[in-house]
């Protein structure tokens, strides 16, 4: 199957699906985009979506991203943020790309690498998903064997922790146990819209300080 990237024409917002896509060809198309693309894919057992995120996607992708960043600092924990890197295994015909997500618990694992292969590497240990327009529709996360996913909607966070290889929604985050999260969180993208970035992020910082000391 021949397919230019350079045809297809998305808007914000918009995704495409395509059906009965090799790992070849997906490979090749990887190629053609290149990393300088605003474009996120997803592709599973032939099955590939490619969608263009809308702005309102793009900042609170980064909001959330800026908020676990605090916690894992408040906490003194490593942590390496990946954003959108391609994670493929070619012998499970599975890639994704996260809005974002973070290695800590495997973070010495992956430090020094320049290139990422599940084959061989661990998953990233946390995975942040932005579903405004849409819900990604693919259970890669679960067959890449990512521990845990965070899907955000623009009003609620969804918290899922793989169980026995499928995942469930859990109140609570297993990385972040002892922080209300998925009450907090959506508070704090909703102050950072309202009052700005800079002021939401401090409140954050020492909100989780006064948990930690609590805790």
């Amino acid at each position: 199957m021949q397919l230019n990237f350079n045809q297809i024409l998305l808007q914000p917002g918009q995704a495409l699906l395509l059906k009965d896509i090799n790992w070849f060809t997906f490979e090749s198309l990887l190629e053609e985009l290149g990393d300088e693309r605003a474009a996120r894919i997803s592709y599973s057992g032939g099955m590939l979506e490619i969608m263009t995120p809308l702005a309102i996607h793009e900042s609170d992708k980064e909001l959330i991203g800026d908020l676990v960043k605090i916690i894992l600092e408040e906490m003194d924990l490593e942590f390496w943020a990946l954003g959108s890197t391609t994670f493929k295994n070619a012998w499970m015909a599975q890639a994704v790309e996260p809005d974002q997500c973070f290695y800590i618990t495997h973070e010495t694992a992956i430090r020094k690498k320049e290139r990422i292969d599940l084959a061989v590497d661990p998953p990233p240990d946390l995975a942040i998903e932005i579903d405004i327009t849409a819900r990604s529709r693919f259970d890669n996360y679960e067959k890449l064997g990512v521990p845990e996913v965070w899907r955000y909607d623009g009003k609620n966070l969804e918290i899922n922790v793989l169980q026995e290889g499928c995942y469930i929604v859990a109140e609570s985050s297993r990385l972040f146990p002892h922080l209300p999260l998925r009450e907090i969180i959506p508070d704090y993208i909703a102050q950072s819209h309202e009052t700005g970035r800079n002021a939401a992020m401090r409140k954050f910082r020492a909100w989780v300080r006064t948990q930690i000391r609590q805790s």
